[in-house]
């Protein structure tokens, strides 16, 4: 088998070990959250980053949410952590958002963070941050979810079909799930522009 055929096999396995319950309940915990006018702060790093970017401007445009990803702003993510250090630039910045209970905290990562391990301890300041205001906690994270899949209200987990593989698979499937949250019926309220033309 080449490679080619070895990581179309790997990308059918992950789709099979998918949680269609743990994305259910995302689904629901969002529409929480929009209906009680929360907003959406989307959090990730690497990679995760540029996923967050991509996944606010489909959940304000496709499903109203109000909808927010740090690392957007790279004037201000960078004077963070340049002043205050990269470990608390996140959390910070929830606090310039003035984070409340109505909001909810959707985390992409690899790993999910891990303090221990010094491995993404941004996103364990922001958890800890939004759960401290009652925020929900969502996540779309790979390994075994890390921090973020322990503190979360809901949590859909990428699973390791080859750990060679863990990093492309897991924002590669952040994209296929959030892409499914946006377009699942119970958070869509606007039609996709291709789909309405003939």
């Amino acid at each position: 088998m080449n490679f080619t055929h070895q990581y179309l096999e790997e990308t059918q396995k992950v789709v099979a070990g998918l949680s269609a319950a743990a994305i259910e309940q995302v689904v629901d915990e969002l529409a929480r959250v929009r209906e009680r006018g929360g907003r959406l702060f989307i959090l990730g790093v690497g990679g995760s980053a540029g996923n967050a970017g991509h996944a606010v401007n489909d959940f304000r445009k496709i499903c109203g949410f109000e909808a927010y990803a740090p690392t957007d702003n790279v004037s201000e993510l960078t004077a963070r952590t340049n002043d205050e250090g990269w470990a608390t630039v996140f959390s910070e910045w929830l606090k310039g958002s003035r984070i409340s209970g109505n909001d909810a905290l959707l985390i992409f990562s690899v790993g999910g963070g891990n303090l221990e391990k010094n491995v993404s301890p941004n996103l364990v300041a922001a958890v800890q941050l939004a759960k401290s205001f009652g925020a929900s906690v969502l996540g779309i994270v790979g390994r075994d979810g890390g921090y973020t899949a322990k503190e979360a209200t809901a949590c859909v987990i990428v699973p390791t079909v080859n750990a060679e593989h863990t990093t492309p698979h897991s924002e590669a499937f952040q994209a296929v799930v959030w892409h499914l949250f946006v377009s699942h019926p119970k958070l869509k309220v606007n039609r996709t522009k291709w789909e309405g033309t003939k």
